[in-house]
């Protein structure tokens, strides 16, 4: 979460796009995404030559000798941010817009390519030299702070409270996912150097992003070493799906700050028949939108065969089976709604997951998770598609504590059962013998059966009563008569005390 300082200047920047004139939260976010998407590559291209010269490798910096912007051929070194920013206000206004904009929509010479496709329209908007030389110290105030922050996502939670600048403005449901909560699905599912990963809602590519640092971090070697690996990692192992340009935007610039060369970004209803994805992707990674029903005349016809309903988060659940080859997993964030549901479709879905393909686990979450954005309970479901069963015990996991509060603050706390859950989850042959009375405990598929499919924890938790020992009533009165003999000793003392 942003707090203190940060939080500040962020507000301050945001009062700056109003003086200016800027107020609709949509453009002063797009904005400040190109400008901070300018700024990291500065700081990117420093990075890759300094990581070049240290390993002894070439490199050619994207702004070295003269660029081809339009038909002028101008010094590359004045697009960079480090040294524009010095510039005055009016010189600056001038390179950023006939210049530097003109660069970063052509920066990638693939046309088709999702960078390509979202920074096509992009339009520089700020209106004055003077807005944009204060929007410019406002960043560099920012970026230095952040750099001063030990988060390890410090840049995801700047994301996270620009977007909720978004959903106050009334744009429901524009809010991303916890990064912690992110990476534990990751880490439970453990991405492999050849998986072709997906979420089709993938709003600013969160999920994407996780998935590829957690690559970064685990096989570094096995890719970025092996040429055909590493061309799989740039440009066809991640693929995200929304219907909000402007997140589509973000979140392709946010891949290509993560080093992804080609990330397939695209506008896409992915539960329409616009979605023909059938058997495609090995891991999916999701927080479907849980925003109610939908109009059944909008939702593919092959979903609706699967599970009859309007209600997104049970569609979406059907899509992940469809889309998904056999031997795929899926992690994915569902509303508690979804696991005791009684409608049909709830039933259907449920046991289509149970009895067709391979429940692995459900991790139930407290429901300040998602505050101070929404208060909705949820859980995790972790799940491989086999099309013939395979699901034997489920394993099933009470979180109740995340690291942070589960108030609207959401400050740091001591209690933590991420770790735990990861440590479980890879070790699941030890979990057979817990009670359930543990945090973590198995069940088997007949009980599941049994229950009609439910898979809520409460239905299967059980509660240890401790047994309390109380004093005899005679005693309790007792210790009562005691206590008022007391205060009437100490009234008549205050009495005493009033009268002199």
């Amino acid at each position: 979460m942003i707090t203190g300082e940060l939080k500040n200047k962020i507000d301050s920047l945001w009062d700056t796009f109003a003086a200016g004139g800027l107020v609709n939260p949509l453009e002063v976010i797009e904005q400040i995404t190109y400008l901070m998407f300018i700024r990291d590559l500065d700081d990117m291209d420093n990075k890759r030559e300094k990581e070049s010269a240290m390993l002894g490798l070439p490199y050619k910096s994207i702004f070295a000798d003269e660029v081809k912007v339009g038909d002028r051929s101008i010094d590359g070194k004045q697009l960079k941010w480090s040294v524009f920013h010095d510039f005055p206000a009016g010189r600056m206004y001038t390179v950023m817009q006939e210049w530097v904009f003109p660069f970063i929509k052509d920066l990638h010479g693939d046309k088709n390519s999702a960078y390509s496709k979202y920074m096509d329209d992009a339009i520089f908007k700020l209106p004055t030299p003077l807005l944009l030389s204060k929007v410019v110290d406002s960043l560099d105030d920012i970026y230095a702070l952040m750099n001063e922050t030990q988060s390890t996502d410090v840049r995801g939670d700047v994301y996270e409270y620009l977007l909720n600048k978004i959903a106050s403005a009334g744009r429901n449901g524009q809010f991303r996912t916890p990064r912690h909560i992110i990476r534990m699905m990751v880490e439970m599912v453990d991405p492999k150097a050849d998986d072709t990963i997906c979420d089709p809602a993938c709003g600013t590519s969160g999920f994407l992003v996780s998935a590829a640092e957690y690559l970064k971090e685990t096989k570094k070697e096995e890719i970025f070493y092996n040429k055909d690996k590493k061309e799989h990692y740039m440009n066809s192992m991640f693929n995200g799906f929304d219907m909000d340009r402007t997140m589509l935007r973000i979140g392709a610039m946010n891949m290509m700050t993560h080093g992804i060369d080609n990330p397939f970004i695209e506008y896409r209803d992915s539960l329409s028949d616009q979605n023909s994805d059938h058997d495609k992707y090995s891991l999916i990674l999701a927080n479907p939108p849980f925003k109610g029903s939908l109009d059944s005349d909008a939702v593919s016809t092959d979903l609706l065969k699967v599970c009859k309903t309007k209600k997104t988060e049970l569609l979406f659940l059907t899509l992940f089976l469809r889309i998904l080859k056999v031997g795929g997993r899926c992690a994915c964030i569902v509303p508690d709604g979804v696991l005791f549901g009684s409608s049909k479709a709830h039933k259907d879905i449920r046991k289509h997951i149970v009895e067709d393909n391979r429940l692995e686990a459900v991790i139930s979450m407290p429901s300040g998770v998602f505050k101070p954005y929404a208060g909705v309970s949820t859980a995790i479901l972790i799940f491989t598609k086999t099309n013939h069963g395979g699901t034997d015990n489920v394993w099933f996991y009470d979180m109740t504590a995340d690291g942070y509060s589960l108030d609207d603050k959401r400050t740091p706390v001591n209690e933590n059962d991420i770790p735990d859950i990861i440590e479980r989850f890879k070790n699941l042959d030890k979990e057979a013998e817990r009670k359930r009375t543990d945090k973590s405990f198995m069940v088997t598929k007949q009980e599941i059966v049994d229950n009609e499919y439910d898979l809520s924890i409460n239905k299967y938790k059980e509660v240890e009563y401790v047994k309390v020992e109380y004093p005899p009533t005679s005693e309790i009165m007792a210790n009562i008569r005691e206590i008022e003999k007391q205060i009437a000793v100490e009234m008549d003392e205050l009495e005493r005390l009033l009268g002199e």
